[in-house]
């Protein structure tokens, strides 16, 4: 067995792939990631998925291929052009509602909606706000991070937030989890 994805990739990825390069964002999930993204969002039929982070789309291109007709996928960035990629790609999909504003804001002000699945790749809803986050799942609900092992593009100090991220997960009672030292590091979660 080898980690190559040998599945063939949603029909959108190798254009957003080519826009995320030439706009010079470098904080995309990688393959393997997004393959189990994927994975993980068809195991919930007619689902309810929040991604925080779209960037620029390549994670939610992999979310909505594992996406039955009845799912909906909400993503937030508060980044315009990065966010415009993803919308330029995917916008004509019906299942998807992409929201440009800050991730706190926008938690702030739903924070009465409840989630089947979410993908926290963004500050709000992995270092801030976990708790509000984590208060939208629903039972039996997936939430997943990923950029838990050392990545190029960590600020000096960033190691300590990814500490103390992973401390607070293995130390609530709500919530069943799995670390998972491959990719760039991916926690999954599932809600009690």
């Amino acid at each position: 067995m080898t980690d190559n994805v040998n599945q063939v990739f949603p029909s959108a990825y190798m254009s957003i792939n080519e826009a995320t390069r030439k706009l010079g964002f470098t904080m995309a999930s990688d393959v393997l990631t997004c393959s189990l993204l994927r994975t993980l969002a068809a195991s919930k039929p007619g689902g309810k998925f929040l991604e925080l982070g779209t960037g620029t789309g390549l994670s939610s291109s992999w979310i909505l291929d594992g996406l039955d007709n009845e799912a909906t996928l909400t993503s937030i960035d508060n980044d315009p052009a990065a966010q415009g990629v993803a919308r330029s790609h995917l916008g004509n999909d019906s299942r998807l509602q992409l929201v440009c504003m800050d991730g706190g804001d926008w938690v702030e002000a739903n924070r009465d909606k409840r989630y089947d699945y979410v993908f926290a790749d963004t500050w709000h809803g992995k270092y801030l706000m976990l708790d509000d986050v984590l208060a939208m799942l629903k039972k039996g609900g997936l939430y997943i991070v990923d950029d838990m092992l050392p990545q190029p593009n960590w600020p000096a100090g960033h190691d300590e937030k990814v500490e103390r991220l992973v401390d607070r997960l293995e130390h609530r009672d709500d919530l069943v989890i799995t670390k998972q030292g491959w990719a760039t590091g991916i926690v999954v979660a599932v809600k009690k």
